[in-house]
């Protein structure tokens, strides 16, 4: 097996909804080998089944079993927590007693802290705080780590090559996660509310839709291809693009002079103070 294959212990998801199955698509990778599987649980029959029908994962639905959960974890080296922040206290009472006792629970809930993992879970178990975002669909993913305070380094190591399967990993202190979630966990939100805002602007010009979106779907995907591709920054690149006295320039003044920055401020320090509510309860 190549020395580039990424092993992994045998894994359980636990809320196989968007999140975690686009975790899931990082791990059934042919270069990623999760030793002694993948075993997902859900709610739904329907949808166990339709898991159960790819290669590598056990499906199965509290519905059918309500004790699926518990089975998932035996002999699980790595936990993710991927259920509805509400749903997971209940969910960590009713597994502690079933996890072995090195697991590591990786939670990707937000506004859950780690306090409230390690007030429920038994003290051998490590517990991490993770923050994807929804291009981990396509590989493409930024997601924030933050280690516990009974997390190894090694540990957080394993976690982190598990998330680099969908993308890139930035480790930060829990105190910062929340304020990570509201750039890159919230930010694909932002960017395709830009993209919508543009295409309305075409639109309004008199492109069909199909057009619309040819130039404004392109235009972003092309530009995000040249930011990755080029050693510049997001700066450098727009003052590439505008023209001194040229049609760049005149439109970006109007966006300069709209503040995008203190609206930004606004929209991510709302997204703060929602996700400090979510921590209280």
């Amino acid at each position: 097996m190549s020395e580039n294959v990424v092993h992994l212990p045998k894994i359980a998801v636990l809320g196989a909804g968007s999140m975690g199955r686009a975790v899931m698509s990082g791990l059934l990778k042919p270069d990623v080998h999760v030793d002694g599987g993948i075993v997902a649980t859900n709610r739904s029959a329907q949808r166990a089944a339709s898991l159960s029908r790819t290669d590598g994962v056990t499906a199965l639905a509290t519905d059918d079993d309500p004790n699926a959960n518990r089975e998932a974890v035996a002999g699980a080296g790595i936990v993710l927590v991927a259920v509805k922040p509400a749903m997971v206290p209940d969910l960590l009472t009713e597994i502690a007693d079933a996890i072995e006792p090195d697991a590591i629970v990786v939670s990707v809930a937000a506004g859950v802290p780690l306090a409230r993992f390690k007030e429920l879970l038994p003290a051998s178990v490590a517990a991490i705080r993770s923050m994807p975002n929804t291009p981990a669909i396509v590989g493409k993913a930024v997601t924030g780590l933050s280690a516990g305070t009974r997390s190894t380094p090694e540990q957080v190591a394993l976690v982190r090559r598990m998330f680099e399967t969908v993308g890139t990993v930035v480790e930060v202190p829990e105190s910062q996660l929340d304020a990570l979630s509201t750039i890159s966990g919230s930010g694909p939100a932002y960017v395709f509310f830009l993209i919508e805002q543009l295409t309305a602007a075409a639109l309004d010009k008199g492109f069909t839709p199909e057009q619309a979106a040819q130039m404004v779907n392109g235009t972003f995907i092309g530009a995000a291809h040249l930011l990755e591709a080029s050693d510049s920054t997001p700066e450098q690149l727009r003052i590439q693009v505008t023209s001194p006295k040229g049609t760049t320039e005149r439109a970006v003044a109007v966006l300069q002079e709209a503040d995008l920055k203190a609206v930004f401020d606004r929209a991510t320090d709302a997204a703060l103070a929602r996700a400090r509510e979510l921590a209280a309860g």
